[in-house]
């Protein structure tokens, strides 16, 4: 009887474990390539290796981060970068406006009209 306790609460504590992981490593929904293909054509995302920010912004474009214009200042590209008057990467270029820091999709379509 003993021993029958302890295998349902080892099994109750894996389900629980198991849905605890799988909540919370859910993956963002996929930006609808259209709106990713209109923002890419009216934007430029500058970007450096290495960058946490960066990471964070690439992933909100998912497979669909081909679309998106980037450059990436790394060491050789880094005057053109400074002379756009970026205090930092990620920065987005609409408009003639540089923008500062990781933007949301919403934030995004707002900037560029998509």
């Amino acid at each position: 009887m003993e021993k029958k306790r302890y295998i349902n609460l080892i099994i109750i504590l894996a389900i629980i474990i198991f849905a605890i992981i799988f909540l919370t490593t859910k993956s963002p929904p996929e930006t609808d390539e259209e709106i990713v293909k209109c923002i890419g054509e009216n934007s430029i995302l500058y970007i450096q290796i290495g960058c946490h920010y960066c990471d964070q912004q690439e992933e909100l474009f998912g497979k669909n981060l081909k679309y998106i214009n980037t450059f990436l200042c790394n060491s050789n590209e880094w005057k053109t970068c400074t002379e756009l008057g970026l205090e930092g990467t990620p920065s987005w270029k609409i408009n003639n406006e540089i923008y500062s820091g990781v933007k949301s999709i919403e934030k995004l379509r707002e900037l560029t009209s998509c």
